[in-house]
């Protein structure tokens, strides 16, 4: 709800499509009605991982842009969204310096990966919708995974994305430890709420 929030502030945002199971479909009608969400929202069903479930997605938008974004990221802020938006380039993502050593392995290292040419992927990100479309439908006849779409349009078109500077509030929760990392972010978070 943190997120529909964000987008049901922006005024150049016309549709919100929500990737979900089936069995989540009437509590997530019920939130939206109990928040006040007035943007039109779309339900599409999920796929079997994320790669799956953005191409259902896709194929239900009816603009030139789409922003993607996702539940486990619920501190993006509606100016991080805003500046998407405002920026001239068709793709583009959020991005994170890596502030730790990053080595290449799995039981032994490989290799050392220099960490001031990596960045931490972060969303929401904004793509130009027909191309990120395509993207996908090649990825998927290849059968290629990827885990966000800003590698998987870089690596099947070959063209540029933008990068612009995340913050390090946007964390994305999936382990244990990140819910205590959330509960001090949203703290500061719900004080400052826009």
């Amino acid at each position: 709800m943190h997120s529909l929030e964000r987008f049901d502030k922006l005024a150049t945002v016309n549709e919100i499509v929500i990737v979900c199971e089936a069995m989540y479909r009437d509590m997530i009608k019920q939130m939206i009605y109990e928040y006040n969400i007035v943007k039109n929202v779309k339900f599409v069903d999920a796929g079997l991982n994320r790669q799956e479930s953005v191409y259902n997605g896709l194929q239900a938008i009816s603009n030139e842009y789409v922003i993607i974004h996702e539940a486990a990221r619920p501190f993006v802020r509606t100016e991080e969204f805003q500046k998407l938006i405002d920026d001239s380039e068709a793709n583009i993502t959020y991005g994170y310096n890596i502030p730790y050593t990053v080595l290449k392995g799995k039981t032994t290292i490989e290799s050392i990966l220099n960490r001031s040419e990596l960045i931490n992927v972060q969303l929401p990100q904004k793509f130009d919708a027909k191309r990120l479309l395509q993207a996908h439908s090649i990825a998927k006849e290849k059968g290629l995974s990827y885990t966000e779409d800003a590698s998987l349009l870089f690596d099947v078109e070959k063209i540029t994305i933008k990068v612009i500077r995340g913050t390090y509030n946007n964390i994305k929760i999936t382990d244990p430890i990140d819910l205590l990392l959330g509960e001090i972010i949203y703290k500061n978070y719900i004080t400052n709420r826009r």
